[in-house]
């Protein structure tokens, strides 16, 4: 399949049946949901874990108002993501390749890419820590049998896709799970929690944490997934307005509940952590302190989440890898055989000794430099009549896109400024 998954093996149900009762209702919905909820694992990866659990440990709850405006925003891209695949049958990746100069199409490619590796990075990382709290195991054996794993999930795409969506869509309920349980463990501050929800303010040094949580929110690689996630389901029904009608209902439940974990996760550490003073900066450090503090079982399910995001999320990457490699240059590889190739580098990171937090937290800062060039292209596709025909994308919606790239490009520059001035001051 040009742009991702393999048509043949993405085997949607076509029409459902329907009915007036609620339980009808439901079974007429239900097959259509599934391509956001793959995309928004993306959403709750190991990058999350890290720059959350900083943020909130280091800021409170102050930053819940970015996890908020990110997950806005996320509604937003995805489903002009999903639009641009139910009304053309192209992927983003497609697109560009078909009306991109050769050179402008090859530097998105590599900016792509580059987006990816560090998501892969992010991915085996947050796996491998996963397995190493839960066996005790060293991290490089960790992550080996994390790889592992990995490619015996993509094994379930030979069986259909749809019951690789539906294990998807398991894992998510099981990060969930765990993390809205852990928050009720620590009691927060409900106030607070409303204030910082709906109050922004950025106070000096988080900059660098806002920007961490809009890139691992807001993630480049599962834009253009979503574009092709949604062509098998495009295939099989015979009605594409009712296609977008059903996807965007997809969308808003499963961002939502992605902002439900990431939220979560602020939220604990904030009250687990922030609330007394300690600053942890790290999944492992997270672990250790959540034990004394809340007991063993508090400790071994924010590990289980963790495993679990981080085997969802490599299986979601390397989704998204095959559809960059083969939207953008027409190359097209065996899910096995790209998961390997994009878990040697994870592998050799880690047999290096690298810090895994540094690895997590600066993983998410590339990506949100890495978006705007995911952006752009898709809003001037949605945009185009050449591309989208009579069903080109609203004014106002291009309009609030493009103001929302605008905002990504600006926090960007504004990240970059910072940084650069921490590096040129005096020690």
């Amino acid at each position: 399949m040009a742009g991702g998954t393999r048509r043949v093996a993405l085997g949607a149900a076509g029409r459902p049946g329907g009915g007036a009762s609620l339980r009808g209702r439901l079974g007429a919905v239900l097959p259509y949901l599934g391509p956001a909820f793959v995309a928004s694992i993306a959403y709750v990866d190991p990058g999350n874990f890290a720059t959350n659990i900083a943020a909130g440990s280091l800021f409170g709850y102050d930053l819940l108002w970015v996890i908020l405006a990110a997950n806005l925003v996320a509604i937003l891209v995805q489903s002009l993501a999903a639009r641009l695949g139910i009304v053309t049958g192209r992927t983003l990746p497609e697109w560009s390749r078909l009306l991109f100069p050769a050179g402008l199409n090859r530097f998105l490619w590599v900016v792509a890419e580059l987006g990816a590796m560090a998501t892969d990075l992010a991915e085996l990382t947050g796996a491998a820590l996963g397995v190493r709290l839960l066996l005790h195991l060293p991290m490089l054996v960790s992550a080996l049998l994390a790889g592992v794993l990995t490619l015996l999930l993509l094994g379930l795409e030979q069986r259909g896709f749809r019951l690789m969506e539906e294990v998807i869509i398991a894992f998510l309920a099981v990060i969930a799970a765990a993390y809205v349980w852990e928050v009720v463990r620590v009691r927060p501050d409900g106030s607070a929690i409303l204030r910082h929800l709906l109050l922004p303010r950025l106070a000096p040094g988080e900059l660098l944490y806002a920007a961490g949580i809009f890139g691992a929110t807001v993630m480049p690689h599962v834009v253009y997934l979503h574009s092709a996630l949604v062509l098998p389901r495009r295939r099989a029904e015979a009605d594409p307005e009712l296609l977008r009608r059903r996807e965007q209902l997809d969308v808003l439940v499963a961002m939502n509940v992605a902002f439900l974990v990431n939220a979560s996760l602020l939220v604990m550490a904030a009250a687990a952590f922030g609330a007394r003073g300690l600053a942890v900066l790290g999944v492992e450090q997270a672990h250790r302190t959540l034990e004394p503090l809340f007991g063993r079982a508090a400790a071994a399910v924010f590990a289980l989440g963790l495993l679990a995001s981080g085997l969802a999320s490599s299986v979601v990457g390397t989704l998204a890898g095959q559809t960059i490699l083969e939207g953008f240059v027409e190359v097209r590889v065996g899910l096995p055989a790209r998961r390997l190739l994009t878990l040697l580098p994870g592998v050799a990171v880690v047999a290096l000794g690298v810090d895994p937090v540094r690895v997590l937290v600066l993983s998410q800062v590339v990506l949100s430099f890495a978006l705007p060039f995911a952006l752009g292209p898709l809003v001037l596709f949605n945009a185009s009549g050449r591309v989208m025909g009579r069903r080109v994308t609203p004014a106002w919606l291009t309009a609030l896109a493009a103001a929302v790239t605008a905002a990504v490009v600006a926090m960007d520059l504004a990240l970059l400024a910072e940084t650069a001035g921490q590096l040129l001051s005096p020690p």
